[in-house]
Order: structure tokens, then C-alpha cells, then sequence
């Protein structure tokens, strides 16, 4: 496949908005903020991986953002950051042919719980707020975002839960394989509410790191364009170089079924250095993860790559994980030009047996390199 080029990182999560904070995250994690006082509602622990001070209005002006949910606001000031990191500007000429694709795993929770709420407590005709509706449709972050930034090209939302990053990544190469696009602003965010920190609650299991188990919340999301010769363009953050997807059934054998993704993405990739650099397995439950670490020791018996886990940067967060991983190995990549053209791994499974791989390339930013 032709790779994915990565030209910059727009993040939103607990560690900063800066890929330097997130590198410095992963090296000294951050102690998940008291969030008693964020919400009226009753929440399942005293303490999350959450943004207590994050604000819209601070970030984008109070113009057009009244009605932003949470996951929407992460979602455009992601979006914002990662064109102002690739400082690329949105114009008459290209607006076209610049698109937008979030991964998700079911839109906001809280703006269609509550709205549903509402249904029931106004009185008959039931005079519900007709403004709160489209918070509740699963893709109304990249809807908001198009709407902000003014792109008029491929707009797109993917439900896939743990998957969700690694299928944005698939349907990406696939937009520009068929070119519907130049550009995408691509990635995941995730927002913490007392709906989701109830919902995704998961008691200490054996195994399992304390910031595991607590909710957390984030967005990430970079521009991407397709690879090609670079020569005349802005040098890449880094570069997809192969991403597959893939089910195992009920009762067959997980390991199996992620080592043979893990095996077609380093086929399209093509040949590279022995040695990779950096794999990211994605989170789950500790049997699970496991599955993910004897696949990966499977096919990459030679040499031990640097694990990076992400959850004590933002606990857990199933569905922005792939892309706060990806953006944890960028950072690292950015910051240390002896890691350039160095490959690293993705490796993402579900609950239901979705699973999935990639393989990234990354390189540093130089005076040469934007």
C-alpha cells in the first residue's frame, strides 16, 4: 500500500497539548485529578484521568461554541492544533479536497442520554431544546468540525471501540488510494462524563495497572496526506507504512488471528530495518493484552522494542488509545533524529473480536523539516 504520510499532531489530553509533554507523560506519568466538583451527578470513583480545567470557550471563544458538547470541543480544538502544528491553512483553493474522519465508539453518551431525559421530564408537548439533538448523532464532532474550519471534502465517523484508530487509519488509505481527498484531518477523541465513567467502569483485576482502571478522556488527531515523493513538500512526521484488520471468531485462537494482521502489515510495508523500535499493544483486559504481547513476541522474535502503554497518561480510554499511542511514538521520534526512518507497531483487538495492526515509520523535525 502507499503510505500514509503524518504531518503533524494535534493533541487534547491530561498529559498537555504539546508532543513534548506527552514524551515527558510517558516518562513520569501525571496522578489522575480530582474530579468530584466537575459534574452535579454522582461519579463511580473520586479521581479520573480527566481535563478538569478544560474549557471551549477559553480555547475557541464563546462565538459558535454554546451548544459544543464535550467530545465535540475536544474533537475541533484537536483539529485546530494539528493544522496549526502542520501550519497548514485552510483556503478557497484546497477546502475541497481537505477531509475529516473521527473514530468513536458511540458519539457522546451524555447528550443522548440526556436528551432522551428530557423527553420525559418536560411536559406534554414535550418542549425539548431542539438545539441539544445534534449532539446526540454519532457523527456530529466531525460534522462540527468540517462546519469550523470550513472543509467541504470526506466527512466521516467510524463506531469501532478499541479499533476505532486503526480502522480511521484503514479507511484513510483507502480515501487516498481512490483519491476522494488531499488531505484528512484523521484521528479519535474520547470524553470523560459521569455517563462514560459509570458505563466503562472496571474494578481492579489482577494484572491490570491502577490507571487502568480508572476513566479517563482525549483527543488526538493529526493531518495526513498520501505518501509520495517528498521532494517539493513538507517533510512527514511519519508514515503508515501498512494497516490491516482482521475477526477472530468465537472460540478460535486470538493470538493467531493478531499475529497474521500484525504479519500483513509488515508485508505491505515492505522491507525495513530488523529491529523495531517501539510497539504499542492496545489495552483490555489483562488476558487480552496478553494475547496482543505473544502475538507481536510471535512474529518479532528478534530483539526487544520499547513498550509504550498509555494509560497512565490517560487511563483508560479505549477508544482514543491507538491514537495517543501513535502520538506517544511521533513524539519520541520528533524529538531524537538517532530514531529516524525507525520502525514501530500498532496492535489493536476487541472485546468482539476485531482485530488489527500497523506499522509506522517516523522521523524527526529538523531545521530542514518544518
Amino acid at each position: 500500500m502507499s503510505g500514509l504520510e503524518i504531518l503533524s499532531c494535534g493533541l487534547v489530553c491530561p498529559a498537555g497539548g504539546e508532543s513534548a509533554a506527552l514524551a515527558g507523560a510517558l516518562r513520569q506519568p501525571p496522578q489522575p485529578a480530582e474530579v468530584t466538583g466537575m459534574y452535579p451527578e454522582p461519579l463511580p470513583a473520586p479521581r479520573a484521568y480527566a481535563m478538569v480545567d478544560f474549557d471551549v470557550r477559553a480555547e475557541l471563544g464563546r462565538k459558535g461554541t454554546s451548544f459544543f458538547d464535550r467530545r465535540t470541543a475536544l474533537a475541533v480544538v484537536g483539529c485546530g492544533r494539528a493544522l496549526r502544528d502542520a501550519g497548514l491553512a485552510v483556503t478557497d483553493q484546497n477546502r475541497d479536497r481537505i477531509g475529516v474522519v473521527v473514530g468513536t465508539t458511540a458519539g457522546s453518551l451524555r447528550s443522548s442520554v440526556e436528551y432522551a431525559a428530557e423527553t420525559f421530564r418536560q411536559q406534554p408537548p414535550h418542549l425539548v431544546n431542539p438545539a441539544l439533538f445534534p449532539n446526540t448523532v454519532m457523527n456530529c464532532a466531525a460534522g462540527q468540525v468540517a462546519i469550523w474550519f470550513g472543509l467541504h471534502g470526506v466527512n466521516a465517523t467510524l463506531a469501532g471501540g478499541p479499533m476505532a484508530f486503526l480502522s480511521v487509519l484503514r479507511y484513510c488509505a483507502n480515501l487516498f488510494r481512490t483519491r476522494q481527498a488531499d488531505v484528512l484531518l484523521a484521528g479519535a477523541v474520547e470524553e470523560f462524563t459521569p455517563h462514560t465513567a459509570w458505563l466503562g467502569r472496571r474494578p481492579p483485576v489482577g494484572g491490570r495497572s491502577p490507571a487502568a482502571s480508572l476513566p479517563g478522556e482525549g483527543g488526538v488527531m493529526f493531518v495526513l496526506r498520501s505518501g509520495g515523493e517528498k521532494a517539493g513538500r513538507r517533510w512527514p512526521d511519519g508514515e503508515v507504512l501498512g494497516v490491516t484488520l482482521g475477526f477472530c471468531p468465537r472460540g478460535e485462537d486470538r493470538v493467531t488471528a493478531i499475529a497474521g494482521c500484525l504479519r500483513r502489515a509488515l508485508l505491505q510495508a515492505g522491507p525495513g530495518p530488523d529491529r523495531v523500535r517501539f510497539v504499542a499493544v492496545g489495552g483490555g483486559d489483562p488476558a487480552t493484552e496478553a494475547a496482543g504481547w505473544r502475538a507481536v513476541g510471535q512474529v518479532l522474535p528478534a530483539g526487544p522494542a520499547e513498550r509504550i502503554r498509555v494509560d497512565g497518561v490517560a487511563g483508560d480510554t479505549p477508544t482514543v488509545a491507538g491514537a495517543l499511542e501513535l502520538a506517544a511514538i511521533l513524539a519520541r521520534h520528533r524529538a531524537d533524529p538517532e530514531l529516524d526512518g525507525g520502525r514501530s507497531v500498532l496492535v489493536g483487538h476487541s472485546p468482539e473480536g476485531a482485530v488489527g495492526a500497523a506499522v509506522i515509520q517516523g522521523w524527526s523535525r529538523g531545521p530542514d523539516r518544518g
